[in-house]
């Protein structure tokens, strides 16, 4: 591998792992505003557990208002959630399909997004490392005849 193909690989596993960063940073900012949506208006509820799953779970409840909302994208921080369960919850009195489970926020999504970010961090840095270490070996070895850049 040329010196010039060494460093565009290593270019592509940064703007990679800052892209992934990016994505983890986005991810928490978005968990913060859609707390603070619900906190500026919020209403609570006793909702059903509908279908449960750690990323995605899905409730029923009824709004002060008598009306009922099964929020397309679910509920905010579901984990361990089971159906049938009865939970309370929190909601946007403005957009009742902005939901979480009561006692949650956004901090729970930090150590999720913070080890997504970590670890791409380390798998790009060992990737790099070998990468490099593969190169100067190469480099170095007799049986590669060594061309000289004018």
């Amino acid at each position: 591998m040329s010196r010039t193909a060494l460093r565009r690989v290593q270019i592509v596993l940064l703007c990679t792992a800052i892209l992934i960063t990016g994505l983890c940073v986005v991810l928490v900012a978005a968990a913060v505003r859609d707390d603070r949506t619900i906190d500026a208006d919020r209403g609570t509820a006793t909702a059903e557990v509908l279908s449960a799953g750690p990323r995605r779970s899905t409730i029923s409840f009824y709004t002060t208002d008598g009306v009922n909302h099964n929020p397309p994208l679910g509920v905010l921080y579901p984990s361990e959630l089971n159906v049938g369960d009865r939970i309370q919850v929190e909601y946007s009195r403005s957009d009742p399909e902005l939901v979480r489970v009561a006692g949650r926020s956004a901090t729970v999504a930090v150590l999720p997004a913070a080890s997504v970010a970590a670890g791409t961090w380390l798998v790009v840095g060992a990737i790099m490392v070998l990468i490099a270490l593969g190169y100067h070996r190469g480099e170095s070895s007799p049986d590669v005849p060594r061309t000289v850049d004018p």
